[in-house]
């Protein structure tokens, strides 16, 4: 299997060893696979039988040909361990007769980006070994909250490795900043920047197209990578637990085999529907992706318009992991559904004017998977208090989003089809409004709030949040986002 940019037009092929290690092409384009594997439905099926590790390893397998498949089992093993994941990976919570919560949240930090996050590293300490690089790999992540975390967490103590983590000021809950700032390990970095994520990332994507500073790090014995989802290696685990979803249901007798499901994801970056999507370009049973936004309704105006405009308001809401207008997986469906030259000049068009319109040709095709709905705070909340009251299901705000996304879908199209949401948070991570959403406004502090809704919900809190607030911080770092680079300096000349 061979990667190329989804901006090159020149077609230039690169190792998936070279691409997990580099993160970002060097036209700033992302990578994608130059071919997507199949799966057969007699494969599908046999999928059943296997553990999570086995699962993940023979999906990764098929992407990441550099590494062998023993290889790629022992990484997995360690990675999703009943050590990690006490519940197992990702269990799938049967909500309603048609609906399923496939929780990905079960994992260290809380959050689904540990599904990816405690797999990448390892698939990166292998690749500096694969490529002969003998330089320290710096990886930079701009987070909205919970990539921050996993990412520290999957990366902190890994030989060759250094991770800089920058989060919006004021733009994370409490719980999410001080899973970031309490961070250990002699290797990690966290700073608040004076913005909101967008320009985060577009920080991040600055200093990774500027040749000076890749000059530079380069005399220092560093070069960047990434473990945000433009890393192909955080995007390929994803695929992963859709498949499981799907033969879990096959086992549990929930579905028939090759019976069509569909899947409903809130996102921001687009990062974790575009999973969902690949899997269904490999042959498994997906008819709808139903892609669910909050406030910040980009995602949602675009896959009714074919318009993708940054230009509107920015909204903090209490589902801030989506608090995102520039999603940046979107390039890659671009290219899937055109060619690297249509994807350079839409991304163009982004950049230089901040919207663009995709063809009717490439709409229709868009049409033919995807569909979007968001839910405004008022029906996140309602959300939460339904399910809660109705159901016994404790929800976060962030799943809260794609429930409410399904209830408008259904009443919208009257389809019944039995559908997986992804789950992408544990509701602990926001109490908070957790908490308010079903048993209303209160005075409690950011932290005393998970006691309170532990006794009220009789649940537990996540081992890794529990007394959170006794832990040490040790950062307190704010920067800009013009002054990133700086920042970076300081830490790598400790």
């Amino acid at each position: 299997m061979k990667f190329k940019s989804t901006r090159d037009i020149n077609s230039n092929q690169y190792s998936s060893a070279q691409v997990i290690k580099q993160g970002l092409a060097d036209d700033g384009g992302l990578f994608v696979p130059t071919e997507i594997p199949a799966l057969s439905k007699e494969e599908i099926l046999s999928f059943c039988s296997l553990s999570y590790s086995e699962l993940a390893a023979t999906i990764l397998s098929k992407f990441l040909t550099d590494y062998t498949y023993s290889e790629l089992l022992e990484d997995c093993k360690i990675a999703y361990s009943n050590e990690s994941f006490p519940n197992g990976a990702c269990p799938l919570h049967k909500v309603d007769s048609n609906t399923y919560s496939l929780e990905l949240w079960h994992g260290p930090t809380c959050a689904f980006k540990d599904m990816a996050l405690q797999i990448m590293p390892r698939l990166l300490s292998r690749s500096l070994l694969k490529t002969g690089e003998n330089r320290t790999a710096l990886v930079l992540v701009a987070t909205s909250g919970d990539t921050g975390k996993a990412a520290l967490e999957g990366y902190k103590d890994v030989h060759q490795i250094k991770i800089n983590v920058f989060y919006p000021q004021n733009g994370v809950s409490k719980v999410q900043e001080l899973q970031m700032t309490t961070q250990g390990g002699n290797n990690v970095n966290v700073c608040a920047v004076k913005g909101n994520f967008d320009d985060i990332q577009t920080g991040v994507k600055n200093i990774f197209n500027n040749n000076e500073i890749a000059d530079e790090l380069n005399a220092k014995g560093y070069f960047l990578s990434s473990a945000n989802s433009i890393n192909f290696g955080r995007l390929a685990p994803q695929i992963v637990y859709y498949i499981k979803a799907y033969c879990d249901l096959i086992y549990k007798n929930e579905i028939e085999f090759g019976e069509m499901i569909n899947v409903c994801v809130p996102t921001g970056n687009f990062g974790n529907i575009l999973a969902a999507y690949i899997a269904k370009l490999m042959g498994l049973p997906i008819n709808k992706l139903i892609c669910a936004s909050n406030s910040n309704n980009i995602l949602t105006d675009f896959l009714n318009t074919g318009r993708y405009d940054r230009n509107r308001e920015f909204y903090l809401t209490m589902s801030p992991s989506m608090d995102i207008l520039i999603s940046s997986n979107l390039e890659r469906l671009l290219y899937f559904l055109s060619d690297a030259n249509q994807t350079a000049e839409y991304m163009n068009s982004l950049n230089n004017n901040g919207y663009y319109q995709v063809s009717n040709e490439i709409k229709s095709r868009i049409d033919e998977s995807f569909i979007g709905y968001f839910a405004d705070e008022k029906n996140t909340s309602m959300t939460i208090n339904k399910y809660y009251h109705q159901y016994n299901y404790l929800m976060d705000t962030h799943t809260a989003v794609a429930f409410s996304a399904l209830e408008s879908y259904r009443k919208d199209r009257f389809d019944e089809t039995k559908t997986v949401v992804a789950s992408t948070a544990s509701p602990y991570k926001f109490a908070k409004n957790v908490y308010g959403a079903i048993f209303g406004e209160n005075n409690f502090g950011d932290i005393e709030i998970l006691e309170e809704l532990s006794s009220q919900t009789n649940t537990k809190i996540p081992a890794p949040l529990f007394e959170l607030d006794k832990k040490t911080v040790n950062f307190n770092l704010s920067t800009t986002s013009k002054n990133m680079f700086d920042e970076i300096l300081k830490f790598i000349e400790k």
